[in-house]
């Protein structure tokens, strides 16, 4: 009896400590606590700056969490550094990086790395953690190695985006560290093209601390153009992808206060300058407007052209249609499954040498990585109009319009203005889209579907209808 008592001793002390080590493989407090929770979500979903405690989220120049003591047990942070330390590491360099880097940690048995320690606190609270703050819902799928960077390694300039990413991070292990022993994590600020311009803030390596950042095909690095000009609502996440199941049903959206009010206003203000040359476009069979003399517009307008022809935005209408308008964006299941045929036949036609192949597909990539669009800053008086037969958009199967007017507060529908969409050879309106201040309307359609604006009457000469107004027109090709 006292040995059978011993040995049932034994085992809850052994369980004890298994229990022991679970618990010291807690998380920082600001992340277990959910109104904590809630106010980062909201920072996020905002970008706007917020810090609490161990916990800052800054959105310059793209959102990024930092989490300091993200382990609570400081024994448990050592000993994880003390395995990981006493892992073999493989030698990774090439023109990007040279560094060490171990195996993938999801199979080892050391006891603060094994599964049912770190790997359950890390992916099992901190990714619910991560979904709820990004407001979106993240696949268990997660890679995890150790790197580790000695004298002269180095891993320079690159943007994170693989296919299927959403979420990055990284936790320092590191002794104590400044700036002037390298190592920093470099955040840059990127143009309408995504190419990176400037270093605007250095992270040194801190001890047990966790930076995260929000990486994907569709949002990646659009933050420092679109953050500047657009209405943050609609870049929330969660709110693009109502946004996408609502186009996806009806073809059409309009989405109102697009940006933000002091941006909407000085462009508002900017087109009546008299600076600002218009010339009329005609001819009278198939059109009759004005456009502006883009090196005539002062620099706000010119800045919100450039807006809606930008990488950046082009993604961010691919997260409002599911459109795929940039090479960037995710092709959907039957885009897949079309490629996959086409490739299959290619290769039981296949005549042509590999060297005119690789020719081909490479011309054939680089017409993929380029967006198209055409566009114009038009204004709209009595008089103004367009016909069903202005066809210069029909280029494409397919198209997606966009329209956002100016100073049309005071505009009514009697006055003409308002853009109509009809089925080819018929007569019946499918859409009528109504000139409305700040409203970004999109509107999806093919080559038998045709529009026109209607004529401006004499009405809208009146002082009170403010005798016109303007609007930013694009056509983007996918």
């Amino acid at each position: 009896m006292s040995s059978k008592r011993a040995q049932n001793e034994s085992r809850a002390t052994e369980k004890k400590r298994k229990k022991k080590s679970c618990e010291e493989a807690a998380l920082s407090s600001s992340v277990e606590e959910k109104e904590l929770q809630g106010a980062v979500k909201e920072a996020w979903r905002s970008r706007s700056h917020y810090s609490h405690g161990d916990l800052e989220l800054d959105c310059h120049p793209f959102p990024h969490c930092i989490i300091k003591n993200f382990l609570s047990s400081e024994t448990f942070a050592e000993n994880l550094q003390r395995e990981l330390l006493g892992l073999n590491f493989h030698e990774k360099s090439n023109d990007l990086y040279k560094f060490k880097q171990s195996d993938d940690l999801r199979k080892r048995t050391e006891p603060h790395i094994r599964v049912s320690v770190f790997r359950t606190a890390l992916f099992g609270r901190f990714r619910s953690w991560l979904g709820e703050v990004l407001g979106v819902e993240l696949e268990p799928t997660v890679d995890i190695s150790c790197a580790r960077y000695e004298y002269t390694d180095v891993l320079l300039c690159h943007d994170d985006e693989l296919e299927g990413r959403r979420v990055a991070f990284i936790l320092y292990l590191v002794p104590p560290w400044q700036s002037s022993d390298g190592g920093t994590l470099d955040l840059y600020t990127t143009d309408s093209n995504f190419q990176p311009q400037s270093i605007v803030k250095s992270l040194v390596p801190s001890w047990n601390t966790l930076v995260l950042f929000e990486v994907s095909p569709v949002s990646f690095h659009k933050e420092t153009v679109l953050l500047e000009w657009v209405n943050p609502v609609y870049l929330d996440i969660s709110y693009q992808e109502q946004i996408q199941e609502e186009f996806e049903e009806s073809s059409e959206i309009q989405l109102k206060d697009f940006l933000k009010e002091e941006k909407f206003r000085e462009v508002s203000e900017a087109l009546r300058l008299s600076q600002i040359q218009w010339t009329k476009r005609g001819p009278a069979n198939k059109r009759n407007y004005e456009v502006a003399s883009l090196d005539t517009v002062p620099q706000c307008v010119t800045a919100c052209w450039e807006l809606l022809r930008s990488e950046s935005f082009f993604l961010l209408l691919s997260n409002f249609t599911g459109l795929r308008l940039h090479y960037l964006c995710p092709a959907d299941e039957d885009d897949d499954e079309d490629k996959e045929k086409q490739e299959q036949k290619e290769d039981e036609e296949a005549t042509a040498s590999s060297t005119e192949s690789s020719a081909a597909n490479a011309t054939k990539q680089k017409e993929l990585s380029t967006p198209v669009c055409c566009g114009e800053v038009r204004r709209w008086s009595h008089g103004g109009y367009t016909l069903l037969h202005d066809g210069e958009a029909a280029r494409a199967e397919y198209a997606l319009d966009l329209i956002l007017p100016f100073g049309c507060a005071d505009w009514q529908s009697e006055f003409g203005g308002y853009t109509c969409y009809v089925a080819n050879e018929e007569d019946e309106e499918l859409l009528t889209v109504y000139p409305e201040d700040n409203s970004l309307a999109l509107v999806y359609r093919d080559k038998e579907t045709l529009k026109f604006v209607k004529h401006v009457n004499h009405k809208s000469s009146s002082e009170s209808a403010g005798r016109g107004f303007y609007d930013f027109s694009y056509v983007y090709y996918e």
